[in-house]
């Protein structure tokens, strides 16, 4: 037993951090996906990572940083794209809302990197560092220009950077990889300079979207999109099985996520069978509950006709589609299943 002049800092932040140690690491490196299925993880924020029935492993906007920590700095950076958006000054109170579930440093294999865009908690140096330093193989990090620059800045070899932009298809094993356009419009006012009156033409650069298509099903990851009609378009052109949006309670003078309506116009717009909300879970300034999307998904589905299904997920659980695709909540494995295997060490029956 560990005695109180033996701790510190240090040993407490690595008894203790991450949360969840290598729990869903090793859950991942166990699935061995059926024909015809698609299991994927949340890691937090819009992070998923995916498991085909080939033994691809993709992630998708693995992030496992913090928000704010410290109320000592006051106001926002010049030029963040909070003050860009908003005119205002205070800081903002964003600070980490959900648990880090993934130990990126106990990542054992991966096939592609991707990112949807580069905002800070879109993409990780500890998950670039990890896949570099752990898999033998030149992993591909797949994103937008200003995602690769990022990931050239941090060291990772040139020779595994793809640069893509709306219209390119990228094959992974048994996957493929369609990038769309973005609707984060948060992205076009992300500059460090004066843009007032300055039309902006680099979405492309900034932001994309991706259609990852398996043969268990294909998934649509919409990074950081906000509404747009242009989600028929995608839905018209392509077969979509299930949609991530991201979702949050946008605090007045900002709009930075879709609302709970925004989500069901996306999946009817999409025509996907499944559509689930995430990033809701990480900043506290922006906490929403999906509970409000089921809600008025039950209110309209009869009216509007709805096709699809929404899905509540938690951080860190699993979703195989289309085994799941039913489900309407997310429920941890509750355990137990192996009572009554051993007698019962109690005084007696009746004591519970």
């Amino acid at each position: 037993m560990a005695k109180i002049n033996e701790m510190n800092r240090e040993k407490w932040i690595l008894s203790s951090f991450p949360e969840w140690g290598t729990w869903v690491n090793e859950e991942i490196d166990e699935e061995v996906v059926e024909k015809g299925k698609l299991a994927m993880w949340w890691l937090g924020c819009v992070g998923v990572w995916f498991k085909t029935e080939g033994g691809a492993n993709i992630v998708i906007d693995a992030w496992f940083g913090n928000g704010k920590r410290t109320k000592k700095v006051q106001e926002m950076a010049p030029f963040h794209q909070m003050k860009n958006m908003t005119g205002g000054r205070l800081l903002q109170p964003n600070l980490r809302g959900s648990q880090v579930v993934f130990d990126p440093y106990a990542i054992t294999h991966c096939d592609a990197v991707l990112s949807t865009h580069y905002h800070g908690d879109h993409i990780d140096i500890n998950v670039a560092a990890a896949v570099c330093q752990n898999i033998k193989a030149k992993v591909p990090f797949i994103g937008p220009k200003k995602s690769v620059e990022i990931w050239r800045s941090w060291g990772v070899p040139e020779d595994q950077l793809v640069t893509v932009k709306p219209g390119d298809v990228i094959k992974i094993k048994d996957t493929e990889i369609v990038v769309l356009d973005s609707f984060d419009r948060t992205c076009l006012v992300t500059a460090d300079e004066d843009i007032r009156g300055v039309c902006p033409t680099d979405m492309d650069d900034k932001a994309v979207n991706f259609l990852v298509k398996t043969p268990g099903g294909n998934v649509y990851h919409s990074g950081d999109s906000h509404y747009s009609i242009y989600y028929a378009k995608h839905g018209k052109d392509h077969k979509i099985d299930v949609a991530f949006g991201s979702f949050g309670e946008n605090p007045v003078g900002n709009m930075d996520k879709m609302t709970s309506i925004d989500i069901l116009r996306m999946a009817e717009a999409l025509n996907t069978d499944v559509v689930i909300p995430l990033h809701y879970d990480v900043w506290t300034n922006f906490k929403a509950d999906p509970a409000e999307i089921l809600m008025l998904y039950d209110f309209k589905k009869y009216t509007l006709q709805y096709k699809f299904k929404p899905f509540v997920w938690d951080v860190g659980g699993k979703f195989v589609y289309p085994d799941d695709a039913n489900k309407r909540q997310f429920h941890f494995r509750r355990g137990f299943e192996d009572a009554f295997t051993d007698e019962q060490n109690v005084p007696f029956r009746s004591i519970l």
